[in-house]
């Protein structure tokens, strides 16, 4: 039997509705984020610590090697040191730095800490009493490298803008060797982590020199060309490689293998001024624990480097160009300096504050495996009575059955309308509500209806509904997202209420702006015509050499 047209809409308006959905417009191609980039992610600025901002840039930062691992940052003529617990200030050293500090390092023992200065000295200091200790003089210009071995705690290397190493005696303030070889100034270095006797040095001579001391009257055992003036450089832990910072690249050197170059990441916009390695453990997804090279940039950028397979693995943006980087030996707390005397120092959340974790997340860096004889929580079976008692938050098991809820679908204003058929009310409220891709959805589903015309037709002129369209159509028929489904619509728009146009200033006023930014968008396609034109014979020709 036949229905009649109210039957018919009152049957659709029963069955079950959707809300309308733009169009799908491009993406970006980002990945899901990995579990490794979750774990830098991690290292955040505790809530309770305000922002630490220096007297001027942050040169130099140095981590100690004993817990709780208190840090020092060089501004200035002076040296802050940092609480490894609170990471807030804990005293300051100015007192016999003559000039402005550039490079600080700990002692192995974190007891004495040397500064290198402008002024050509290295002062060495008693971190707990802040006294001057020692003041080793004889380097002619500014030092700008300062290194205490692995676990030599009587010795120093420093190197200077008069392109000299120096290694020295500290305890009888005397110079034991003139390291010679560099041409230009000599402004990083680091100490090998496997041998006292063997450190690296960077110049603005484009070379690194690796130095052995047993053997320091045959000059540097190894020189490497890094073709561009070196910012700095350090060991990576197994101690046969090395990394460097030169313009906007960060290289991978194999020392065993005779200074061959393994790997060059040029993924930095500007110079990269420092690096440091950090670690990582099974929390960021990797089995054991690994080493990460992570470098800094006046681009205000910090990468990750797996140097193992190559790759960056993470990176993120800070609003100041960065000029040093640190990290903790427990892998605990990222302190990177800037330009403008800005610390940013990053914690990473401890897992162990909750027994919940402990057993969720197993392996931590720095937190061992559960041990044998520890109690653990007693699980709970169907047939204890508190399994029945547990609360609405209890994670089911996999032999639960659950049952899905069925989720309520949320409707707008104009899909409650479509939902009724009230298709110009439906228009009117999209158009209200101003979003451009809900307002051409909704005109989508008008056309699928056969019904736009129609309600165009019904716009009412002395209530401003015309004009309210006329407005949306003047403001987004140009672009290119939705000027093919638009400029149709306003052709015809135009064409139907011709004279409601022409009676209304208003909207001829929204007609000259459509037709001004429509010869505007023609006279812009028509010169990236003309430059395509240009550039197409470049090309190709580029493309034969």
């Amino acid at each position: 039997m036949a229905m009649n047209e109210d039957e018919h809409h009152q049957s659709r308006s029963t069955a079950k509705t959707f809300p309308v959905k733009p169009k799908l417009k491009p993406t970006s191609s980002k990945s899901t984020p990995t579990a490794e980039s979750k774990y830098w992610r991690s290292f955040k600025t505790p809530k309770d610590l305000q922002t630490q901002t220096l007297v001027s840039s942050a040169t130099s930062i140095a981590f100690s090697q004993t817990s709780p691992h208190d840090f020092a940052v060089t501004h200035s003529a002076t040296v802050a040191l940092f609480s490894g617990q609170t990471l807030e200030p804990k005293s300051t050293i100015s007192s016999g730095i003559s000039d402005t500090a550039t490079s600080v390092s700990f002692r192995a023992d974190s007891h004495l800490l040397a500064v290198g200065d402008l002024s050509g000295s290295v002062n060495v200091f008693d971190v707990k009493s802040r006294k001057p200790l020692r003041r080793l003089r004889g380097h002619s210009r500014a030092v700008r490298l300062v290194r205490y071995p692995r676990l030599d705690k009587l010795h120093l290397f420093s190197g200077g803008d008069d392109a000299v190493v120096k290694y020295w005696d500290v305890t009888t303030e005397t110079k034991l060797f003139d390291l010679l070889g560099h041409k230009d100034y000599v402004r990083c270095g680091d100490a090998s982590p496997v041998s006292d006797d063997m450190f690296i040095s960077g110049s603005y001579d484009h070379t690194v020199r690796v130095w052995d001391i047993r053997v320091s009257n045959s000059g540097s055992v190894m020189r490497i060309n890094h073709e561009k003036p070196v910012e700095d450089v350090i060991y990576l832990p197994s101690g046969g490689l090395i990394a460097t910072a030169s313009g906007n690249s960060v290289k991978i050197w194999d020392v065993i293998g005779g200074g061959r170059l393994l790997h060059s990441m040029e993924s930095h916009n500007k110079t990269v001024t420092s690096l440091c390695v950090g670690k990582i453990g099974r929390e960021s997804g990797e089995e054991a624990q690994q080493y990460r090279v992570m470098s800094v940039s006046l681009d205000g950028y910090l990468k990750v480097l797996d140097y193992a397979k190559f790759k960056i693995t993470y990176s993120m943006r800070f609003p100041n160009p960065l000029l040093s980087i640190g990290f903790s030996p427990d892998c605990s707390t990222r302190v990177i300096g800037t330009s403008n005397g800005t610390l940013y120092i990053g914690r990473r959340k401890s897992k162990g504050s909750s027994g919940m974790d402990d057993k969720i997340m197993g392996d931590f860096v720095g937190w061992g495996p559960v041990a044998a004889g520890e109690p653990q929580t007693r699980m709970l079976r169907p047939s204890y009575f508190r399994y029945f008692q547990r609360g609405q938050n209890e994670k089911p098991s996999e032999s639960d059955y659950r049952i899905m809820r069925p989720k309520k679908v949320k409707l707008a204003e104009h899909d409650k309308l479509l939902k009724k058929f009230r298709h110009k009310e439906a228009l009117l409220a999209a158009l209200r509500i101003k979003n451009p891709e809900d307002v051409v959805a909704v005109m989508e589903e008008l056309v699928a209806r056969k019904k736009l015309l129609t309600c165009v037709s019904n716009l009412d002129n002395n209530k401003d509904e015309l004009g309210l369209l006329m407005g949306f159509l003047q403001k987004y028929s140009t672009m290119p997202r939705y000027a093919g489904f638009l400029m149709g619509l306003a052709k015809k728009v135009v064409d139907m209420r011709a004279a409601d146009i022409k009676a209304s200033g208003e909207l001829r006023g929204h007609v000259r702006n459509l037709k001004r930014d429509v010869e505007e968008e023609i006279r812009i396609q028509e010169s990236l015509q003309e430059i395509q034109g240009i550039i197409s014979p470049l090309l190709r020709i580029a493309a034969r050499r």
